[in-house]
């Protein structure tokens, strides 16, 4: 057996170090987010399952669970408050029946426009508390190592996801005049919809 490249107390403080920061960090993040989406009805599962399911693109319930870090019947039961207001279309695939789909509907894309559009209508402690390392450095913190840790605990994949969704995020919003708003979805010419099928 070989011997452990940490001592015990060393592995105590740093578990207890992540625990305390992450409920203080948590915490903040939060009451940003709920004040955030609180004009819009929604509650943060219900936001985060809608933000998934765009950029999923017709992920099936599980999924949705696994990104969202949320129990699969948390992320069923939200999915279901959400397609009761018309945000989320559920589906079953004949090649898959029994897998439940999930994709966002026009209603469903046009209110997380709205909401991100709204962003600056609320306070954002966690943003304001990293201006001074944003002014410092000249830019936000990447948080490269907490990334490396979250990757071997949920796997690549997951941080594949997460990328992914603020890439998209990148490219569906532009700022004017110091407001974000929408960018304005091209619609695909003949020959772009012919190399799609």
């Amino acid at each position: 057996m070989s011997e452990q490249p940490y001592t015990l107390k060393e592995a105590m403080i740093y578990s207890q170090r992540i625990a305390q920061l992450s409920k203080a960090l948590w915490k903040a993040v939060e009451k940003d987010w709920q004040q955030w989406i609180k004009p819009f009805g929604l509650n943060i599962n219900e936001h985060h399952i809608l933000w998934i399911s765009c950029h999923l693109q017709g992920a099936t319930i599980s999924e949705v669970a696994k990104f969202g870090v949320m129990h699969v019947s948390t992320a069923f039961n939200f999915s279901k408050k959400l397609e009761e207001r018309g945000y989320l279309s559920f589906s079953k695939r004949e090649e898959d029946k029994r897998s439940t789909y999930v994709e966002v509907t026009p209603e469903g894309e046009a209110l997380l426009q709205q909401i991100n559009e709204h962003y600056y209508d609320t306070e954002h402690t966690f943003l304001e508390g990293s201006l001074p390392l944003k002014k410092l450095y000249g830019r936000f913190p990447e948080f490269i190592e907490l990334m490396a840790v979250i990757r071997n605990i949920y796997g690549s994949d997951f941080m594949e996801i997460f990328e992914r969704g603020f890439k998209n995020m990148d490219e569906m919003f532009e700022e004017t005049d110091g407001k974000l708003s929408s960018k304005q979805r091209s619609e695909p010419d003949d020959e772009e919809v012919g190399e799609a099928l």
